[in-house]
């Protein structure tokens, strides 16, 4: 397993205990993304990732486990037996399978970051994703909000000359300042536009 696979995985398995820690009472409670429950910020995980894994492959991503696809900025449908833990543990599966190729894991991608590979955008923007809503989810239900410190030191070194571009998108909120002496995780929940 590669590096980025490896801490790939690590952020994945977070964001799935996360999903399996949330109560069956807690995924109408209200997230920190505007307008958006616990339930679909996961379900705009899920969405995001089949996406990924639908465009390096060439295909189309399908609804499955109760999940619907939309745009991937946005949050598809879920039906109300909906699996969420299924849903994304299959879609982690994908992209770990994605990266354990090394022709795909190669391949050009086009991200907010510019030019890179599927492999560097998932170490990267993918990293963003999982970790922030991590934190989304956690704070939604009331789970536990501590990230992985490495990864978030990381992935902010490696994004804050990117924030024009992530705000280009549309797709990410604007940056709050941070508390004077804040730690690591709230500077980066700051960037990423949260409120911690």
């Amino acid at each position: 397993m590669s590096d980025i696979a490896e801490r790939y995985g690590r952020l994945a398995d977070g964001f799935l205990a996360r999903i399996e820690a949330t109560p069956g009472d807690g995924w109408d409670a209200v997230s920190p993304c505007q307008g958006w429950t616990a339930r679909d910020v996961v379900a705009h995980v899920v969405n995001g990732h089949r996406g990924i894994v639908a465009a390096v492959r060439g295909t189309r991503p399908e609804p499955a486990h109760g999940v619907g696809v939309s745009g991937m900025a946005g949050a598809p449908e879920v039906a109300p037996d909906a699996d969420l833990a299924a849903a994304f543990a299959e879609c982690r599966a994908g992209v770990l399978a994605v990266l354990a190729d090394p022709d795909l894991a190669a391949a050009g991608f086009r991200a907010p970051i510019g030019s890179v590979t599927v492999a560097e955008a998932v170490d990267t923007i993918g990293a963003l994703e999982l970790l922030v809503h991590t934190w989304d989810l956690a704070r939604a239900v009331g789970g536990d909000e501590t990230l992985d410190a490495e990864a978030v030191v990381r992935t902010y070194e490696a994004l804050r000359p990117h924030y024009a571009a992530l705000q280009a998108t549309g797709a990410f909120s604007p940056a709050v300042e941070p508390p004077a002496g804040a730690d690591p995780q709230t500077r980066f929940l700051c960037f990423a536009g949260r409120r911690p």
